[in-house]
């Protein structure tokens, strides 16, 4: 949530971001809620101010001997009383209504953003690794695993309906290896703590990640009113909620591995085959809570950490910065990270790093105490992936398949598999 000061401050910069953003400008609209609120305010203050006055004055009215007085102030107090109680009720209406329209306003970009309407804008910065050479012609990941017999799509919708598959036997357990292996790096070597969190959570929780109100339709909702999680971001950065945490506290960096539910409402006839669009898949998420000054250089190692994952596994993969058309609600700067799929020719986004600086945190009221002035102030968010499990399943299969439609295990996973260097169908021997 942007802070009303610096929008009172900068209407034209809110505008120009929102514009740049494909979203309506709104600072009219925010400084009209804004200056209702306030002037209610002072209309609130003037009348407890003449409450106090007329109780002070009815003891001297007392005091005096002037009973009418004093009763004509009584009966003044009790108008008084009545009108500060309705003008408080209004008050938390013009609040509520003032915290709606802000919670409703994206993140502003940073300066170094690159300006554009859609993914068509988005810099690509490096590659790194060469796709690999076939002497056949590559197959898609669902060719590769239903030819094994190893990838099943037609039981996942008789059980559950579209967008769901079942992996089996060693495919199942290659996807298992993926998520213990990005784990054990980002925590014995990339500095993470592992966290086991709640799948489901309450509204607030979602609310200080940016997903609601705004993007309801993209959740899933249970009948108990919990939400499952889109993404392990949401309990991970909710760890720093309603907190107060110490500057030599931070940064606080978190990692999970978890099963992530969307409903995939606006991405209707997309990616309909296969495992790239579906309504559960496994991620390991990574989180950074830290301070203003930081928090760039958090974004890169945060970045770095998740690459680290692709070269270990030898992807192909390459890194872009989302032009501001393109960028998630809460984010001021996004990297996306793009693995090579043979099968289907071109970069496909297997990481999402961004850098939220306190928009998240005035949502979840995260702060930290300064050291050198003891002064609270909001912490900065930072979240990526690292990687989509999933994803980097259908990776390894389409970069590491073979002609006789085998799969080669990368290194990095065989000690996660016993040794085992092949994938071949079910029944065979590796």
């Amino acid at each position: 949530m942007l802070d009303i000061k610096w929008i009172r401050e900068n209407p034209e910069a809110l505008d120009k971001a929102l514009t740049s953003r494909q979203a309506s400008p709104a600072a009219a609209e925010l400084l009209k809620l804004d200056e209702a609120r306030r002037s209610h305010l002072q209309t609130l203050q003037d009348l407890q101010s003449r409450r106090n006055e007329s109780s002070k004055a009815i003891g001297r009215a007392k005091g005096s001997g002037d009973a009418a007085a004093a009763d004509a102030l009584i009966r003044e107090i009790a108008e008084l009383k009545e009108k500060i109680q309705e003008g408080e009720e209004k008050e938390r209406r013009l609040d509520e209504a003032l915290e709606d329209a802000l919670s409703r306003i994206p993140n502003v970009p940073l300066e170094e953003v690159p300006v554009g309407p859609d993914e068509t804008a988005n810099v690509e910065l490096r590659r790194v690794g060469e796709p690999p050479r076939f002497p056949f012609e590559p197959k898609e990941h669902f060719e590769v695993g239903e030819a094994l017999g190893l990838m099943d799509f037609d039981r996942a919708s008789k059980i559950a309906g579209a967008r769901f598959t079942i992996l089996k036997g060693d495919l199942a357990r290659l996807e298992r290896a993926l998520g213990q292996f990005m784990l054990d790096l980002h925590t014995r070597e990339n500095g993470y703590m592992e966290v086991s969190p709640p799948l489901l959570v309450r509204d607030e929780a979602l609310f200080g990640t940016g997903n609601l109100p705004k993007f309801e339709e993209d959740l899933f909702h249970t009948t108990e009113g919990r939400w499952l999680i889109p993404t392990a971001e949401v309990p991970l950065t909710n760890l720093a909620r309603e907190e107060t945490l110490d500057e030599s506290a931070l940064p606080l960096r978190y990692t999970a591995l978890t099963p992530c539910f969307r409903s995939e409402a606006g991405s209707a006839g997309r990616d309909t085959r296969g495992m790239l669009r579906q309504h559960q898949f496994y991620k390991v998420e990574l989180v950074s809570i830290t301070t203003p000054e930081t928090s760039l250089a958090e974004h890169e190692r945060m970045t770095a950490s998740a690459e680290e994952v692709l070269k270990r596994l030898g992807l192909p993969y390459r890194v872009i910065v989302l032009c501001t058309g393109d960028m998630g609600f809460a984010s001021r700067k996004t990297y996306d990270i793009e693995v090579w799929l043979p099968g289907q020719k071109t970069y496909r986004e297997i990481s999402s790093c961004s850098v939220c600086g306190d928009f998240q945190a005035r949502r979840m009221n995260a702060r930290y105490r300064a050291a050198d002035s003891k002064a609270l102030r909001y912490v900065h968010t930072l979240n990526g992936s690292g990687i989509a499990v999933g994803r980097a399943l259908i990776a390894v299969i389409e970069n590491y398949q073979n002609e006789d439609g085998s799969i080669t295990v990368p290194e990095a996973l065989r000690p996660y598999l016993g040794g085992q260097e092949r994938i071949v169908a079910a029944g065979q021997v590796a």
